[in-house]
Parts: C-alpha cells; sequence; structure tokens
C-alpha cells in the first residue's frame, strides 16, 4: 500500500500594495497629528511656573540666648585637666608607689596592663573608644591601699563608659563570695566585697557618668566595712 504523502505546507502570502498604502497613510498621519500639536503650542503663551521662593520666615528679635557657664556645662569640664576631678589624698595618708599611672594620668597601655589579660584588654578597650584616664591613690593610717581610677571615653559611636563598666560588673559578680550593694545617688554604680581572708579582703566600686567610668578600690589584710567603700564612691561620683 503506498504511503500517504503529506499535504505542502501553505507559502507566506506576499504583502500587497494595498496594505503598505495603508501603513503609509497611518505614518503620515501620526506625523502630520504631531506637528499639528506642536503649532498649537507654540502660539499658545507660556503657563507660569509656581514660584520656588519660600514666604520669608519672621526673626526672632532680642539677644540670643548665652552659653552655659563651663560649671554648668559638663562636657566642657571634663574635657580639661581630667587629674582635677579626682578626690584628694586625705590628710595624714602617705603616697604609693604601686599605681602605673604617669603623674597622675593613666594610659591605654598602663590600663590594660592592670588586666589578667593585657592583650584582650587592651583591644577591648579601643573597640570601646577609650580616650585617657586618670588615676590617684594613697596609704591609710591602718595600712588599707586606696586607689580610684577616672577612665574617660570618646563615644563617638559606642557608649564606652557603660559598656565596660557592664563588663567589669558581669565579672566580679562571678567571683566565689562577691557580696555587692548599690550605691545610692548613682544610678546603676555597685559597690563589691571579695571575700578572700587568705590573701586579704577587697572592696570594689563600679559607676560611671556619661563619658567617664570611675573605679574606687580598698585592698586591706583586716575586713573593710561597706560604709567606707560607699562613702569613697559617693564622693567621687559628686566631684563629676
Amino acid at each position: 500500500m503506498a504511503a500517504e504523502l503529506p499535504e505542502p505546507a501553505p507559502r507566506a502570502r506576499r504583502r500587497g500594495r494595498t496594505a503598505l498604502l495603508i501603513a503609509t497613510a497611518a505614518v503620515l498621519g501620526v506625523v502630520a497629528g504631531t506637528c499639528t500639536g506642536y503649532l498649537i503650542e507654540a502660539d499658545r503663551e507660556p503657563t507660569r511656573l509656581p514660584s520656588l521662593s519660600q514666604p520669608t520666615l519672621p526673626q526672632a528679635k532680642g539677644p540670643a540666648p548665652e552659653p552655659l557657664p563651663a560649671a554648668q556645662d559638663r562636657q566642657v569640664r571634663t574635657d580639661g585637666d581630667l587629674r582635677k576631678f579626682l578626690l584628694t589624698k586625705p590628710r595624714g595618708a602617705k603616697d604609693v608607689d604601686v599605681l602605673k599611672g604617669d603623674d597622675g594620668w593613666l594610659g591605654l597601655t598602663a590600663y590594660a596592663d592592670a588586666f589578667t589579660k593585657p592583650g584582650a584588654a587592651f583591644g577591648n578597650l579601643v573597640d570601646e573608644e577609650f580616650r585617657r584616664g586618670a588615676v590617684t591613690g594613697w596609704e591609710t593610717g591602718d595600712g588599707s591601699i586606696v586607689e580610684i581610677r577616672l577612665l574617660q571615653y570618646r563615644q563617638q559611636e559606642t557608649t564606652g563608659a557603660a559598656n565596660t563598666t557592664k563588663s567589669q560588673e558581669d565579672w566580679i559578680q562571678g567571683e566565689h563570695g562577691t557580696k555587692s550593694w548599690p550605691i545610692p545617688g548613682t544610678g546603676a554604680g555597685m559597690a563589691y566585697v571579695l571575700s578572700k581572708p587568705d590573701t586579704g579582703h577587697s572592696v570594689e566600686a563600679l559607676a560611671w557618668r556619661g563619658d567617664i567610668a570611675v573605679e574606687v578600690f580598698i585592698d586591706s589584710a583586716k575586713p573593710v566595712p561597706k560604709a567606707q567603700i560607699m562613702d569613697l564612691a559617693q564622693r567621687q561620683l559628686e566631684r563629676l
């Protein structure tokens, strides 16, 4: 049986002259309409645009307010000599040579050396934008050693004073035998007593004001009364 041949595919029709004339007329119509529109717009008066200027605002009368005096502008005060805000050595107390400061100043490296891991502490202080520190201390009549540090941070991208104080508190709260009390009038300030009878007794106070962190230490061979560290911390913060 002979196979059936497939039907031939229809050939494309050639476009005739009529379709070409219609397309040409359509194009000419569009061009003519566009030209007519331009001619109409050219004969019209230009549309006035609204004014870009804003109405004049009335100017305040009278003298400008005076800037805050340095005594009330905390930023101006603490940009000066930070050492002036430290508590002064009590009468009868002795100087101590165990402090790592330089003429009352405590630099970044010297402060980092006070930590058990100075390298890690150095990096953390850089991240927290440590600016400078001031330190003082003395030995009392009963042989106790007092040390006070003021640590100032730039605080351009982070709240360094609050952050480092919180980090110190987290570490000290993990120490065995640590007791703590809030320092009245200091917000988040805390005082800590580390019970270590075999190696002596140590109390510490941590707080912060603006861009300055405050650290107060007392080391003694005898137990240190809570009232003593509270008094020192409160008087130091009052100076800020």
